[in-house]
Formats: structure tokens, C-alpha cells, sequence
């Protein structure tokens, strides 16, 4: 595939870095993964409901060609302070080491512990440049990284990647049993299944992906995130962790009181939900605001989903909003910068909807616009967002983005 327009400076980027610090790359190829737009449910993941997002254009470029020296050899543009990622297949760090706990290199080392723990046989490494523009958080920047590093390794041996849920379930497996991450498989699938100008869908009770178009006559809109500027250190760092294991405490507290469920989705009809917030919001409130989250969430769900059918931008957009409400009251999963985001985008008529992406704390916002209205709403974002976060004035950022194919290829850079 010939390099799009708007890749073009990124492959002169990555050439002029090769060249500087010596990893080689002439002949070779460009994987880039793209980042992901939950519309729903964000957080649901790990709690059992259904999902549905795009892929979205921002993105991680891997630049690399195969070597025969069985090493490991990478250089991240963003993480030049880090030098040449430089190791044999065979050395590979103990999962959650403190020596690489905070370095990007623990994804590297996370997907070839990963591999070759699951029986696959690795013997040629790779030469490579690393680059992204996906914000710090809430557009899924590790989970592109860790896709693109496993795909590639892949290549480089020759070993099929047929079964795109097998390739789900190990970039999973490199976050949760090396990186210490407790992520779940929202941010994998949205990314690795993306298609341009469609929605995924995912249903975790049968794994399946099913592709939705948006229906006709939908009104012009744009995604659009919203960068705090922030940078969240990981999930395994994060918020994510402590409401993941609150999720967990309750379903475990459920079963012990004799309600036969597997997780927060499971409880489907409101009998059953408002007998559970009787029962435990004296004892438990925290839980049971996480509960309430994840119940209208997966209700305003289908409702979300059949006005993208419809073509109902209007109410896609509203429920967005409502879910953003329910991250930032009930799973309070949010953070300052991520609710001046918010604050802002709701002031500017044609902004149909805005909430918080991703894991929460830090990272990017997200706000669908409609699309004569996207200046506007970068505007007003110009104004207020500097004066309330000074320290993020020259970091943060605007960006309306496209829908894309989750992974693409460009051969003979």
C-alpha cells in the first residue's frame, strides 16, 4: 500500500531519526495502529457489556525491517531520553520489574515475554523507529503500541495473524500479566477490528464483531478529542485499577448474598437493580454508585446504538453526554482537566455531546460536533482552557478526527 498524504511527513521524520541514531530501517515496512472513540460503553469492558467505538486518527507508526541477530534493536521519537531499545530475544526482564517500570520499553519487552510464554517461536528480532501522536491517555496509546509491536514481531517470523481475537487476547495478556495493567479488551478490539467510515461492535458473550454503518440522512458531525495536555503514567498507575477492583468486590459480595451473576452486567432488569441498592447502599455506597453507572450506561446503550442505525446523530450525542455525567458522578473516574474539557464543550451551541475517554485521571476528552461548529468549539477551547489550566497552555490540544481502518501497512520505506 502506497503511503497516504498525511503520513508522508512522519515517514521523513522517522528516516532523518534512523539515520541520527544508527537503526536501520531502508527496505523495510510502516505498521500503523490508530487510536480508538468509545461511544459506548466506556468501562464496560471488564463489567461485561456489550461495546461499540471507532478507530480513530491518531496513531502509532512502527517503521521496521527483520534481522537476523536475534535482537531487539528500537528508538521511540517520543522517548528519545530512553536511547536505543538494544536486547536479545532471550534476555527479557522479569513481568513488573522495577528496573523498567517506568520506561515505554516495558511494552517491547511485555509482548516478546507474552509470545513466547504462549508457545510461539521467536527467533528473528527487528530494527526499528517508533512514533506516535496519540494523546496520554483516554485514546487507547498503549494498546495501539502493544498491537503494532505483536503484529510486527509476527512478521518478522513469519507466524500467521489469522485469528484477530487470538491477537486481542495476547495484547491483553502483555498489559495484564507483564505491565500489571488490569485493562480488558475494549481498547484491543476497537482498534484492531477498525473499519473506515463504519462502527464496531463487539458482544462479549459470543466474542463477535459485527460492523455498523451509520444510517442516512445523519446530520454532518465530527468526533473530536480533547487533549488536556495531561499524561496519564498507565492504568496499572491510575483510578482504573481501584474502580476495577471495587467492580470485582461487588460481584464477589452478590454472589456471596445469593444473585447468579458473572459480573455488573449481568443485572439486566431494574427488580433486580433497585432490590441490590436497597440491599447494599447503606453498607456499600461506592459500589453501588459504580453499579448505577454501569446499569443506565448499558440501558442508554442500545439506545445509542439503534439511533446510529437510524442515523440520529442528535441522540448518540446525548447519550454520550449522559454516560460523561455518569463517569464523572457515579464511577468517578474522571479528572480536573478532563471536566474543563467538558465544562467548555457544553457552552458551544452544536456540540451534541461530550464526556471523558479512556481510563480516566488524565489524557483526552471527547466531544461529537456537529461539523459547522468544530472552529467554534476549538475556539472557546483557545479561551477558557488556558486561563483555568496555565500549566498546560502550550501542551493541550484540539483535533478532529476521521474514522479509520484500525491497522494499515506501507511496504518499502
Amino acid at each position: 500500500m502506497s503511503v497516504d498524504i498525511c503520513d508522508k511527513s512522519v515517514v521523513e521524520l522517522i528516516h532523518k531519526t534512523s539515520q541520527t541514531v544508527g537503526v536501520p530501517i531502508g527496505g523495510g515496512r510502516i505498521r500503523r495502529t490508530s487510536s480508538r472513540f468509545c461511544l459506548g460503553v466506556e468501562h464496560g469492558d471488564y463489567n461485561g457489556t456489550e461495546l461499540f467505538g471507532v478507530g480513530t486518527d491518531r496513531f502509532i507508526w512502527l517503521a521496521y525491517r527483520t534481522n537476523d541477530k536475534g535482537r531487539v534493536r528500537l528508538f521511540s521519537q517520543n522517548f528519545p531520553g530512553d536511547g536505543v531499545v538494544d536486547f536479545d530475544l532471550a534476555d527479557i526482564p522479569a513481568p513488573q520489574s522495577s528496573s523498567i517500570a517506568h520506561n515505554w520499553a516495558r511494552f517491547v519487552y511485555g509482548v516478546l515475554y507474552v509470545l513466547r510464554r504462549e508457545g510461539y517461536k521467536i527467533t528473528k528480532g527487528i530494527d526499528g523507529i517508533v512514533y506516535g501522536n496519540i494523546p496520554g491517555g483516554g485514546m487507547s496509546r498503549s494498546a495501539s503500541l502493544t498491537l503494532n509491536l505483536i503484529l510486527s514481531i509476527f512478521d518478522a517470523n513469519g507466524i500467521a495473524a489469522n485469528d484477530q481475537m487470538r491477537i486481542v487476547d495476547l495484547a491483553q495478556m502483555v498489559e495484564n500479566d507483564y505491565i500489571g495493567s488490569p485493562c480488558g479488551k475494549l481498547d484491543q478490539i476497537m482498534i484492531l477490528f477498525a473499519k473506515e467510515g463504519l462502527g464496531t461492535h463487539y458482544n462479549p458473550a459470543a466474542r463477535s464483531v459485527s460492523y455498523i454503518p451509520l444510517g442516512g440522512g445523519a446530520a454532518d458531525f465530527r468526533l473530536v478529542s480533547l487533549d488536556t495536555g495531561t499524561v496519564r503514567p498507565g492504568l496499572e498507575k491510575s483510578t482504573y485499577r481501584i474502580r476495577r477492583a471495587e467492580c470485582e468486590e461487588l460481584v464477589s459480595l452478590l454472589q456471596k448474598a445469593g444473585y447468579k451473576i458473572s459480573n455488573l452486567a449481568d443485572i439486566k432488569d431494574s427488580a433486580t437493580y433497585e432490590k441490590i441498592i436497597t440491599q447494599f447502599q447503606s453498607s456499600h455506597p461506592a459500589l453501588c454508585r459504580r453499579l448505577t453507572y454501569i446499569y443506565h450506561a448499558r440501558q442508554r446503550f442500545y439506545e445509542m446504538l439503534d439511533a446510529w442505525k437510524q442515523g440520529d446523530v442528535e441522540t448518540v450525542g446525548r447519550v454520550f453526554r449522559a454516560d460523561g455525567i455518569g463517569l464523572r458522578d457515579e464511577y468517578q473516574i474522571s479528572g480536573p482537566e478532563l471536566e474543563t474539557m467538558c465544562d467548555i464543550a457544553r457552552t458551544v451551541p452544536g456540540v451534541l455531546g461530550e464526556r471523558m475517554l479512556g481510563g480516566g485521571d488524565k489524557g483526552a476528552a471527547g466531544a461529537i460536533v456537529l461539523a459547522d461548529r468544530v472552529n467554534a468549539l476549538k475556539q472557546a477551547v483557545d479561551t477558557a482552557y488556558p486561563v483555568s489550566h496555565p500549566l498546560y497552555k502550550d501542551k493541550y490540544a484540539v483535533h478532529a478526527c476521521k474514522v479509520v481502518d484500525g491497522v494499515r501497512v506501507y511496504n518499502g520505506i
